[in-house]
């Protein structure tokens, strides 16, 4: 399953400083147009994507074409620099408002803790997620960043039924723990990033500059540990088996345990590896060789 990611929708992701950046409204409309057109029909934002824009650009996309995606929204960071964060009872409940009201919706299909608030037990954010179940606002919940320790947690704390985390070709980490955690209790793994923020599809490049407008020219402190030979010379092989974006959202989509994979396009051209990648089957001995490019 492929599902929209909002994050780059009036800004970068939930980077205060970047606020207003990113995708304007008519870009984000493009984008959304080209995904339903494709087939998508689930959209992921968070509160803070932009400050608040990304909410916004998909409920006035939704009020001006008439399309009702499933809609994933989070909480957790701060709405401006400065303000508050977390995941206590009384944020969460005002959060969830503030998200219904931006979204022009009354309820959410997917409400996700957007990462482990360490100062708040998790008993007390499960049982605000269940609150609001209870409620009808919400239809489910789950985590997202969350490692398989703080994963257990939350599950002796409630029912989550879904974790949303970086995963890709680059990023193996929850191959190890939280993946057999999910397939264990059935919980459902959506992998975000999955293009390691744009490394796999291949615009970067040894000893040229960076794109401008790229995350590496906005936002590259998360991925600074790209920046090696190692990561150079896989992209090198992946190229020559075919295109790298395509090649290496099929190798994320057909991970055993992982049921979704989270794109944020910045183009509507950028949805056309993605789609490519749905129909491209990879048996486990492909995965394994392309996998190699990066050991």
């Amino acid at each position: 399953m492929l599902i929209l990611g909002c994050g780059n929708f009036g800004g970068v992701g939930s980077a205060p400083e970047l606020f207003g950046r990113g995708d304007a409204l008519k870009e984000a409309f493009e984008i959304m147009d080209a995904a339903w057109e494709a087939g998508i029909r689930w959209f992921d934002t968070a509160d803070a994507y932009g400050g608040g824009r990304s909410e916004s650009f998909v409920a006035a996309w939704i009020a001006g074409t008439g399309n009702v995606p499933r809609l994933t929204t989070k909480t957790f960071n701060p709405m401006e620099a400065g303000a508050d964060s977390g995941l206590s009872r009384e944020r969460i409940l005002r959060q969830i408002e503030t998200s219904l009201r931006r979204l022009g919706v009354e309820r959410i299909d997917l409400y996700l803790a957007h990462d482990f608030d360490p100062d708040v037990p998790q008993s007390e954010t499960m049982d605000a997620f269940e609150e609001l179940v209870e409620r009808g606002v919400v239809g489910a919940y789950g985590v997202s960043n969350f490692s398989a320790e703080q994963l257990a947690g939350a599950l002796e704390a409630g029912r989550p039924s879904v974790v949303q985390n970086s995963y890709s070709l680059l990023d193996r980490g929850d191959e190890a723990d939280v993946l057999p955690l999910c397939v264990e209790n059935a919980i459902e793994y959506q992998a975000s990033s999955p293009l390691a923020g744009g490394w796999l599809t291949g615009k970067y490049r040894r000893s040229e500059e960076y794109p401008e407008g790229s995350r590496m020219t906005l936002r590259p402190e998360d991925y600074r540990d790209f920046e090696d030979e190692r990561v150079f010379a896989g992209l090198d092989r992946l190229r020559e088996r075919g295109d790298p974006a395509t090649l290496a959202l099929a190798w994320a989509h057909s991970q055993p345990g992982v049921a979704a994979i989270v794109l944020g396009p910045r183009t509507p051209e950028h949805l056309e590896p993605a789609l490519a990648a749905l129909a491209l089957e990879q048996s486990p001995g492909e995965r394994e060789e392309i996998a190699s490019f990066f050991a």
